[in-house]
């Protein structure tokens, strides 16, 4: 990780250490930067006492939580920095006092000149992948959690993040060819659901929105695996394609119960099992965590193929970007 990424992280951490009482963590974004934020609030659910929730910015904006203060921390994201909800929320955050921490890829942004302490990433064109976004918010958690509670723990999972790099890049090595067959085969499907659970529920949700919805046209809607059998488990069918995928983390049983009904009845199921991951030589405890910001890296690739059989690339837009909504 670069220099400049470690510094910037470890000035808002410091900041967070010297606060006396923390109330609450925010995560504040929209679309695929608060889907970002999913697996780091499961890291704090399961790791940390302080609560944490993640908000879409306009309805944080719009209904602004009451415990919202000086006792809170707020982290928001925007790649580019001008999403004008997130730097609203962002404003209004550290109007009431709260710590604010603002992820972009755009050094002096709107977003970056709105908080107080802000944190740069690389974007996907960047050779060094653990300067990307799902990696530094990584960082930026881990390095909370030993400010605050210090654990070996959380030790070594910083010192793991050195090694993503590596594990993303062998990840796509290894399904790129699954990815291939996923755009050969679903090129001209209509609708695509994706099901997780856990801490792959960000990716998922991302990849159905943005990679899907946004960026190729395609129905979809993320199905938390939870919550299939409560309703959304009714459309499924043969000729009904699902993305499930299977965690490491300790909701796995949800997305193995979902899976095992799923391929019962519907016959375009893709699997990607977590388990499956080259993980190298990361701790056991640690793999959870981690793996599901590997899933969105491989959720990726598919994504890219499915446009070049399509035909259709993952830049074209309709509306976004395109007029005024």
């Amino acid at each position: 990780m670069k220099k400049e990424h470690k510094d910037q992280i470890n000035e808002a951490v410091q900041a967070i250490k010297a606060k006396k009482k923390i109330n609450h963590i925010y995560f504040v974004a929209c679309g695929g930067s608060m889907a970002l934020m999913m697996p780091a609030q499961y890291i704090l659910d399961c790791e940390s006492e302080i609560p944490a929730t993640v908000y879409t910015a306009n309805e944080f904006v719009y209904r602004t939580p009451k415990a919202l203060g000086d006792d809170s921390v707020v982290i928001s994201c925007s790649m580019k920095g001008m999403t004008p909800e997130t730097i609203e929320a962002t404003r209004l955050a550290r109007e009431k006092g709260a710590l604010t921490i603002a992820m972009s890829h755009i050094v002096g942004s709107p977003l970056w000149e709105t908080a107080e302490y802000p944190i740069h990433y690389d974007w996907l064109e960047e050779s060094d992948m653990t300067n990307h976004n799902h990696t530094i918010l990584h960082c930026l958690i881990f390095n909370m959690l030993h400010a605050i509670a210090p654990n070996e723990k959380y030790e070594r999972a910083i010192k793991a993040i050195d090694k993503m790099d590596e594990i993303f890049k062998a990840n796509i090595e290894k399904y790129a060819s699954q990815a291939l067959d996923f755009g050969r085969n679903y090129k001209r499907e209509k609708i695509i659901y994706t099901m997780a659970s856990g801490g792959n529920y960000g990716p998922a949700y991302s990849f159905a929105i943005c990679l899907l919805m946004e960026m190729q046209w395609v129905h979809s809607n993320a199905i938390h695996s939870g919550e299939y059998f409560h309703g959304p488990f009714e459309i499924t069918d043969y000729d009904v394609p699902f993305i499930i995928v299977k965690g490491m983390d300790s909701s796995r049983y949800l997305d193995e119960r979902a899976h095992a009904f799923c391929k019962k009845y519907s016959d375009k199921i893709v699997l990607i099992d977590a388990e499956d991951f080259d993980m190298k030589d990361m701790d056991q405890d640690l793999k959870g965590y981690f793996a599901s910001i590997v899933v969105g890296v491989v959720l990726r690739g598919y994504a890219n193929a499915l446009a070049e059989f399509r035909g259709h690339p993952l830049t074209v837009r309709r509306y976004m970007w395109k007029m005024e909504y």
